[in-house]
């Protein structure tokens, strides 16, 4: 008996339109440049994921080394001093004090200058 893959050849391309919405012009409309688009953004994501903590790790060292140097040292130095006194605060964390709690990041500075 003959098999007709109509169906299954519809839910695949649907899956592909789905995926394209929001492209142009062939990406879109075309099954086949549509397949090609949808792996190249899935390649570009699973790429740009680890990049984005590269780039925010950059922007948490600029904020601290401003902060830091508004306190009369440098991102180096604050780095140095916080891990001989043996104070573990993330960059992260740190670059959020910089910012919303300028008190309390200039008390670790203090601490970190022991």
């Amino acid at each position: 008996m003959r098999v007709k893959r109509g169906v299954t050849a519809h839910k695949r391309h649907k899956k592909i339109r789905q995926a394209t919405k929001g492209m142009t012009l062939a990406h879109r409309s075309s099954v086949r440049r549509g397949k090609q688009a949808v792996t190249r953004s899935l390649q570009f994501s699973y790429r740009d994921r680890r990049n984005r903590k590269r780039t925010f790790r950059a922007l948490w060292n600029a904020r601290i080394n401003a902060a830091a140097r508004n306190h009369g040292t440098t991102y180096s130095k604050l780095i140095a001093g916080l891990k001989k006194n043996q104070i573990t605060l993330d960059r992260k964390i740190l670059s959020e004090l910089a910012i919303s709690e300028p008190k309390t990041f200039e008390a670790i500075i203090k601490a970190s200058a022991k």
